[in-house]
């Protein structure tokens, strides 16, 4: 339960990083701020279901 939040940050972040040749800020605008709002998002996501499901008891 404690792994998946950065478990999954991690993922995204790993297959954002590496990928040099399509990264979104390139070209978008805001490409930077869209993908650390997805990772914020889901990471929060993750967080409240957590609690939700009553695993921080």
């Amino acid at each position: 339960m404690g792994t998946a939040p950065p478990a999954l940050l991690t993922f995204i972040a790993g297959i954002y990083g590496m990928n040099f040749q399509n990264m979104p800020e390139l070209t978008w605008r805001y490409g930077y701020f869209v993908a650390l709002g997805v990772m914020a998002v889901m990471g929060i996501s993750l967080f409240i279901w957590f609690k939700w499901k009553g695993w921080f008891k």
